[in-house]
């Protein structure tokens, strides 16, 4: 049987390439989503400035609730600093560092800023310098309160030598100075402080975070590794047991209970030395489990149609084997054998490709900030092995679908029916495309009952679902069409014309894959990229409707605004309101259903004052009660059980500490501003800078206000003033990352689905060579066979276009009504002319090439070849 499926193959190249241009195209797809999610869960950053330690015990920097995936803890947790001396009591132990990081940052001559990886945690204590590898100190330790050491790179980059005077502005306060005593050649050494002076300046000597350090870091004798591990653990867990503490944090203990710390050896230590940047593992899980979906989707379909075409055209081949005594179940395992041949040849390539394809994506990740440079991807033959078994199984499925009917056939019924197609469409097969139409037309109401991200989703679900139940009930559709176009033709319509006519007619089946195909491509890239526009579209509305304030103060290279900004821009003539704004990550828990959730999101951090520059139409409760533990929740929160106005909601904040505040306001616009906002009261003390981000001022418009806010961010070292209005337009260029990531997938999924649609063209109407030779025989010249096929190209491209658009448009209709209040998406106005103009290029040139190659082969010559 195999050696039979090679010799058919032989004859049959054009259609099996279209096969294995789609295997190819899906195995790189698929591999390359599995390296992005088996990097998610074992990829792990460099130690970094934790390299020397060979043990880290810390807080748990992730949030793991059941079945669900971990979610990463962006903010630094917090460790008893009591704990530094007992764990260097240890065996093996050579030296124990209870490392801190806080604000700090270095002021050039000029009164710039000079920049540092992360400004927030950029300063430490001198005690830290023992977890670096090989780092050379040039100098001495800084020793007083007004001494610092420098790390190589920051003091090159302004200029310093030892012996130099030097301002640095640190956790907030004003810049002061600072004489030069080292300098350090260590990667990420940051800015160095005598360790008093490191707990002072970092607010550990005394208010929420006394008595604190961030981790302890243990160095151990050569092959103590695992064994001061394991006695750590046993110290942590004994300390545990005599404390009064309970099994968890909140918001009003200094630190956590014994019982949440962790012992970190080898790479689990990258995410403890950055807590933020691991969240990027995280976020490649999530990228790749929403991706998977639609990629399987849109490679079932492509699979099942490029097969469809493959054992369509062998249709006389199988029926006389059928006559001849091959049972059923033999033509169906030719068909998938035949196809197992071609997808093992085009898999490789494709897995290959896939490896490429994922470190390519990966750049991009990096090139817009979503993961951090240092994260690497892991490459492993896992994501190979499971290409591999998807894709033999969709072929396998695929194949002896499309075989199905010819081989359940009588003998004589199936090499009666080989040389057309069946008179009346598959009823069964019509109803459940229509039921499939209608399922997706029932998906697209979710925007209207959630105007959140996941909500618009469910556009592009419905748009890609309607597709499918278009290809399944295409025949149909096709003949109908062609019934009525029929029916019209007035007498003495010329010969191509009705040539056309009745081949739409008499081949619904194989018109209706072509047309379901590229309507699948109008679809796809309508909804996906529609759906992107007009989240980003309200988005943007929801934010500048909502903004009162017209000014920005920051202070990105400070780690945070320095104490006293908001004092003084409250007392900058023309100033009418200046509020604090911040943000973190928190987790919702609740209940749905009787079944536990978890959601992770951002959270904003405000102050009663926020009413004078924020409006985020707040329908129940007032944002002037958002004091100690209460927080600010949107509608869509507010819908979940138990977290109305007044309720209690169960979170956690971004150090892993669990808190219960209670709801005071519900707001409509929670897609420009989030979900929850927290008191800056309930969030003090569980950021890592411990500093707000930015103030938002809203002034009298005058130009005296503006000059005078100007005048202060100029006075001020590290001070950013920008205007909250960056116009109505909102363009791709000011896209956020997760914006580009889906468009770059839209683009990469649009190339897979035209090259496939391409190839299965091109074999489509290469199969025709006979139905061209007979036309020729019969007297028809080679230039009505070229009007007769054009006119072919013309129905299949408009009749792409307009099932396409039909599909399309409940879906996105739904989708502006939802998000903007009217009944049309927002996205670029060149996008359907170029999608148009896409599919009308594709559907001539794919038919008009191959016909023309057709008519170079004398017909005799054709007829032969095909018999």
């Amino acid at each position: 049987m195999l050696h039979l499926a090679v010799r058919m193959a032989g004859h049959r190249i054009t259609a099996l390439l279209a096969v294995a241009c789609a295997v190819l195209g899906g195995a790189a797809l698929i591999t390359g989503t599995g390296v992005m999610a088996e990097s998610g869960f074992r990829s792990q950053l460099p130690a970094g400035r934790l390299a020397g330690a060979a043990v880290v015990v810390s807080t748990e920097q992730s949030f793991s609730s059941g079945p669900d995936l971990p979610i990463a803890l962006p903010e630094r947790g917090r460790v008893p600093a009591e704990l530094v001396d007992e764990l260097a009591q240890l065996p093996g132990v050579t030296a124990a560092v209870g490392d801190i990081g806080f604000p700090a940052a270095l002021v050039d001559g000029d009164g710039r800023v000079v920049p540092t990886e992360d400004p927030r945690t950029a300063g430490h204590g001198w005690s830290s310098t023992k977890l670096l590898v090989d780092g050379k100190v040039d100098g001495s330790a800084p020793a007083g309160t007004g001494e610092v050491a420098l790390d190589s790179v920051t003091a090159g980059a302004a200029g310093v030598r030892v012996g130099d005077r030097v301002e640095v502005v640190v956790a907030g306060r004003a810049a002061a100075a600072y004489r030069v005593t080292a300098l350090v050649d260590a990667p990420d050494a940051g800015i160095l402080f005598a360790d008093p002076t490191a707990v002072r300046l970092s607010g550990r000597a005394d208010g929420e975070r006394a008595g604190t350090v961030d981790l302890v870091a243990l160095r151990t004798e050569p092959g103590a590794e695992n064994s001061v591990a394991a006695a750590a653990r046993e110290k942590i867990k004994d300390t545990a047991k005599n404390t009064n503490t309970g099994a968890g944090t909140d918001a009003t203990t200094s630190a956590p209970a014994p019982a949440d710390l962790i012992v970190s050896t080898g790479s689990e230590r990258g995410d403890i030395a950055s807590p933020g940047a691991g969240a990027a593992r995280s976020l490649l899980i999530l990228l790749a489990s929403s991706l998977a979906g639609v990629i399987m989707l849109i490679i079932g379909f492509v699979l099942a149609s490029a097969l469809a075409v493959s054992v369509g055209g062998q249709r006389r081949d199988l029926a006389l084997m059928r006559a001849v005594g091959a049972t059923p179940r033999q033509i169906r395992r030719l068909a998938a054998g035949q196809a197992s041949i071609i997808a093992a040849v085009a898999v490789v390539p494709g897995v290959g490709l896939g490896y490429l394809l994922a470190e390519q994506f990966r750049r991009m990740l990096v090139d817009r900030g979503v993961i951090p440079e240092a994260l690497p991807l892991t490459f492993s033959p896992l994501p190979a092995l499971a290409t591999v078994l998807l894709l033999g199984l969709a072929v396998q499925v695929s194949a002896r679908s499309a075989a199905w009917r010819t081989s359940r056939m009588p003998a004589t019924e199936a090499v009666a029916e080989s040389r057309s197609e069946p008179r009346t469409p598959s009823r069964m097969r019509a109803r459940f495309g229509l039921l499939l139409i209608v399922a997706a037309t029932t998906l697209s109401v979710v925007p209207l009952l959630s105007r959140t991200v996941l909500g618009a989703t469910a556009t592009s679900m419905a748009g890609i679902i309607g597709a499918i139940g278009l290809a399944l009930a295409g025949p149909a559709l096709v003949r109908g069409i062609g019934d009525a176009a029929g029916r019209r033709l007035r007498p003495g319509v010329s010969a191509p014309t009705w040539l056309a006519v009745s081949n739409i007619r008499g081949y619904a089946l194989r018109l209706s894959g072509v047309v379901s195909a590229l309507a699948m491509a109008v679809v796809f890239v309508l909804t996906y990229t529609l759906a992107q526009t007009t989240v980003m579209s309200a988005t943007a509305q929801d934010t500048r409707t909502g903004t009162l304030a017209q000014q920005r103060l920051t202070a990105p290279g400070l780690g945070g605004l320095p104490a006293g900004t908001l004092a003084a821009v409250t007392r900058t003539s023309g100033v009418e309101a200046a509020a604090p704004v911040s943000d973190t990550t928190v987790i919702r828990e609740y209940k749905q259903f009787g079944d536990p959730v978890v959601e992770s999101g951002s959270a904003m951090i405000l102050t009663p004052a926020a009413s004078g520059v924020l409006d985020l139409g707040v329908r129940d409760g007032s944002l002037a009660e958002l004091t100690g533990d209460t927080v600010a929740v949107s509608t869509e929160v507010a819908r979940s059980p138990g977290s109305g106005l007044g309720s209690r909601i169960t979170l956690v904040l971004g150090d892993g500490t669990r808190v219960s505040p209670k709801v005071v306001a519900v707001y409509d616009r929670g897609l420009g501003f989030g979900p929850i906002a927290l008191s800056h009261d309930l969030a003090a003390g569980h950021t890592t800078a411990g500093l707000d981000q930015s103030v938002l001022i809203r002034t009298d418009g005058t130009e005296a206000a503006q000059q005078a806010l100007t005048a202060l961010a100029t006075t001020r070292p590290g001070l950013a003033l920008e205007p909250t209005d960056t116009g109505s337009d909102v363009g791709l260029s000011d896209a956020p990352p997760e914006v580009w990531i889906n468009l770059a997938l839209i683009v990469v999924l649009l190339g897979y689905l035209l090259l496939s649609i391409a190839n299965k063209l091109v074999a489509t109407t290469a199969q025709r060579q006979g139905e061209i030779a007979t036309l020729r025989l019969n007297g028809t010249t080679p230039r009505q066979i070229l009007s007769m096929m054009r006119r072919e190209a013309a129905v299949i491209g408009a009749a792409a276009l307009t099932t396409g658009l039909l599909l399309s448009a409940i879906p996105l209709a739904l989708l502006g009504i939802g998000f903007l209040d009217r009944p049309w998406p927002s996205g670029p106005v060149w996008l359907l002319p170029a999608v148009a103009l896409t599919v009308i290029c594709t559907a001539f040139v794919t038919v008009e090439l191959p016909t023309r190659q057709a008519l170079r082969t004398a017909p005799a010559h054709a007829l032969s070849a095909r018999e």
